[in-house]
């Protein structure tokens, strides 16, 4: 990392690895898609895995090819070995090679082998030209999320309590709309009409998640972008009076929210007036709670473990005895690795935070250092460790902020680059 991105600036982009970066991201969306289309039933899953196939023989090839153990941070490279040692264990404790095994194995975001690969996302250098692509995937997906949400909006605003249609917004929203909020929050790197665009998928997002009462998923959109604000408020240099009217803009916003909600709290948002006391997932922490020896509370029971927690709804006709997942993204990592796991990921995640925050010199280690701040705070509400970009925009903003090559320079310089298209990407494209 100490090099690669003053090497690049330098010497210009290595085409060979311009080409396996567009083969990584290529791959990546196709596997998403065909993900996503087949949870939201618009084809089978036979042919959603067919897609993820094709998409994984692109992705994998590139992504090894990437990987380059060239950590400029000792502390950093010696926690990702433990860490990389330690899911190998995790895996070996629960795979089976069989059938249903190795499909989940290859076809599942939330517990396929994939998720565990994504903290190798640290060996990939960071460079301009690779970060643009970051940049540029990000907008693809929020594109897609707009189309599909125009495609399936009669799923998504069903006013009823459905299975499929709460399903359908919790995957657009984490594989689509979620990483738009990485492009607010750096805003300043990129193009107004970009960062417009990525504001308003965050909106269409919190629209969405309230009209299908999604507490989490409102949260989460809406934090976004009161830090995009934040961001947006600093890095323009904003006088006090444009502070105190920001304020109060908010102010009025939440008030109209009150007021539309009021008059609708029958129809349109029944279905929030209904959640809203509703603890949901108590009963299922306290399954786990009791299910969980001190062993497993150490080492957690490996890949695909399960725990007692009969009678939840699990899709039709589906009614759960054991689990391999909860909603809570900290016991999920507990359920698998154990504390060790979760205090391996702490120790990495946590000096990255301070790092980027407070030793850097640009928005965009601080925007990052937040981002990475907002995903711990969202371990509680939501899963977020899963395969998808939110979460692997989360190991590049630590490779960011471990690097002291990019802590020290300045917005002039990255937005320089950021904003600058490279020889080979103008002949090329995307």
């Amino acid at each position: 990392m100490v090099s690669s991105w003053h090497n690049e600036i330098k010497n210009g982009t290595d085409p060979t690895r311009e080409i396996m970066v567009k083969l990584l991201w290529i791959g990546f969306i196709i596997y998403t898609l065909g993900y996503v289309t087949s949870t939201a039933e618009a084809i089978s899953y036979v042919a959603g895995n067919f897609i993820q196939v094709i998409g994984l023989m692109c992705f994998v090839p590139s992504f090894v090819y990437l990987l380059s153990w060239k950590l400029e941070n000792k502390y950093l490279s010696v926690l990702l070995l433990i860490y990389i040692l330690w899911i190998i264990v995790i895996l070996l404790r629960g795979i089976k090679f069989d059938y249903d095994t190795i499909k989940q194995l290859l076809f599942d975001p939330d517990g396929g082998i994939f998720l565990y690969l994504i903290p190798l996302f640290l060996l990939i250098p960071l460079t301009p030209s690779f970060l643009k692509k970051v940049f540029f995937v990000i907008l693809v997906l929020g594109v897609i999320y707009v189309i599909y949400d125009i495609v399936f909006i009669k799923n998504l605003i069903y006013a009823g309590d459905n299975m499929r249609s709460q399903a359908i917004i919790e995957r657009f929203t984490q594989f689509l709309s979620l990483p738009c909020g990485y492009l607010i929050i750096t805003s300043i790197y990129h193009r107004k009409k970009i960062s417009l665009f990525a504001l308003f998928v965050m909106a269409l997002t919190f629209l969405l998640a309230v009209i299908r009462a999604r507490r989490g998923l409102m949260f989460m959109s809406l934090s976004m972008m009161i830090v995009a604000m934040v961001f947006y408020q600093i890095n323009n240099k904003a006088k006090v009076v444009n502070i105190v009217l920001s304020f109060f803009f908010v102010l009025i916003v939440a008030f109209g929210s009150i007021k539309l909600y009021e008059n609708n709290s029958k129809t349109t948002f029944s279905l929030i007036t209904e959640r809203i006391g509703q603890q949901t997932r108590k009963e299922v922490e306290h399954y786990f709670y009791r299910d969980l020896t001190t062993k497993d509370w150490i080492i957690g029971k490996g890949f695909n473990g399960k725990y007692f927690c009969p009678g939840v709804n699990e899709g039709p006709g589906r009614i759960s005895i054991y689990r391999t997942v909860i909603e809570t993204g900290y016991l999920q990592i507990i359920l698998n690795g154990g504390l060790i796991s979760l205090i391996i990921m702490l120790l990495i995640v946590i000096p990255s935070i301070i790092k980027g925050i407070f030793y850097s010199k640009n928005t965009l280690a601080k925007a990052v250092g937040c981002w990475i701040f907002l995903f711990l705070l969202y371990m509680y509400p939501g899963s977020m460790t899963v395969f998808s970009l939110y979460y692997i925009l989360v190991w590049i903003s630590v490779g960011i902020c471990y690097s002291k090559t990019l802590l020290n320079l300045t917005d002039e310089e990255i937005a320089k680059e950021l904003l600058s298209r490279d020889k080979i990407v103008q002949r090329s494209g995307f």
